[in-house]
């Protein structure tokens, strides 16, 4: 069952997006030995810019906070829950009525990639080292936001 606020929507940029309410996703990263690694989904071919790599994440609900959103998304997505992780600074993709908002958050545990549970949204999972992303296909949200995620990675 769809919540009220899933849907497309058209923000003033004229960019289509789903989630009528904004969405939100979690951007999981920890230290590796060569920087930054971070936690991303292999979107599925079905889904919007499918086979692309990003953040789960998805629609916040009505009156949802991004921080809450984000994390219900990770829990649907990756089976991760609240007490795995610490949440961090915010970063907001703001497109005039609708916005994105990025949560990054530190692992509070051990979290192997192969261990996590996907659901149909996720056709895979990885860590990706930051400097390693040029080698995959990024969701184009994602790829666009990297020039503020990253001072924050490595900030």
């Amino acid at each position: 069952m769809l919540a009220s606020t899933d849907g497309w929507t058209t923000c003033a940029l004229g960019h289509r997006h789903w989630g009528r309410a904004g969405a939100a996703g979690l951007l999981v990263h920890r230290a590796g030995d060569d920087g930054p690694e971070l936690l991303l989904q292999h979107r599925a071919v079905w889904s919007h810019h499918g086979g692309t790599w990003g953040t789960p994440g998805g629609a916040l609900h009505a009156g949802e906070s991004a921080e809450h959103g984000a994390l219900r998304e990770v829990h649907e997505e990756l089976g991760l829950l609240p007490q795995d992780l610490e949440l961090g600074p915010v970063s907001v993709d703001d497109h005039g009525g609708w916005r994105y908002t990025t949560v990054l958050a530190r692992p509070v545990r051990r979290i192997e990639a192969a261990d996590l549970r996907l659901d149909g949204e996720s056709t895979g999972v990885a860590w990706i080292a930051l400097g390693d992303l040029v080698s995959v296909p990024l969701h184009p949200g994602f790829e666009a936001s990297l020039y503020r995620l990253h001072d924050l990675l490595v900030g």
